[in-house]
């Protein structure tokens, strides 16, 4: 089985910690990264998402090319999601929405803590078409930027837990990792955490194999 990861940003190391974290979450099935070089550097709201449309439609012929099962979109935005189903030779799945799905399961409630408050109603917006909106309590801006959560740290950290105790204190039963930049992280943050952490990549992984 092959699944492929499509980052819509420019940034390849984004995309090099998302494959990375997806293989060890499936081993033994053929992971893939591409990287939308036609992108922006980060997806930090609307106007970024759709300028990385373009350049991640670009990439299903070569996707069809390379055989993939199923294809995720690596952004919590899910950047281009609708689009991309429509025209894709296999399934797409979006880290935001795989990992909404399993946060519903986790209990009756989950808050999402993403970066900046230009993210959050794209994500507010996605929770309410993916009908959870009577389950998220809400969509949480940490204060960091998407590639200052890539680079991680213990101030990041810090200030993730900070905000994960925050929407714990709201209500949440779990709380969503709403970056792909925070999915490298998950491990250490789950240590210091109260509540379950739910991380769209390895969500995805799953989802994207029982799709496939």
């Amino acid at each position: 089985m092959r699944i492929l990861y499509l980052n819509p940003n420019a940034t390849e190391a984004m995309t090099e910690s998302v494959v990375s974290v997806a293989r060890a979450a499936v081993p033994g099935v053929d992971v893939l990264g591409w990287t939308n070089h036609d992108g922006p550097p980060a997806i930090q709201g609307a106007e970024d998402g759709a300028a990385a449309v373009r350049g991640l439609m670009a990439l299903l012929p070569e996707a069809r090319a390379a055989r993939a099962d199923a294809i995720v979109i690596a952004c919590f935005d899910d950047t281009g999601l609708a689009t991309l189903r429509a025209a894709a030779h296999c399934p797409v799945v979006g880290i935001g929405q795989a990992a909404m799905s399993l946060a519903a399961l986790q209990g009756d409630r989950f808050g999402i803590v993403t970066t900046l408050d230009v993210s959050v109603p794209v994500i507010a917006a996605n929770v309410e078409a993916y009908g959870h909106g009577r389950a998220c309590v809400g969509v949480l801006a940490s204060g960091l930027p998407v590639l200052e959560v890539e680079a991680g740290g213990e101030e990041v950290e810090a200030r993730l837990l900070e905000s994960i105790a925050q929407s714990e204190r709201a209500g949440a039963g779990a709380v969503v990792l709403g970056c792909a930049g925070m999915s490298r992280l998950r491990e250490s943050l789950a240590g210091r955490s109260r509540v379950p952490l739910v991380d769209g990549v390895r969500a995805s992984a799953h989802l994207a194999c029982a799709l496939a």
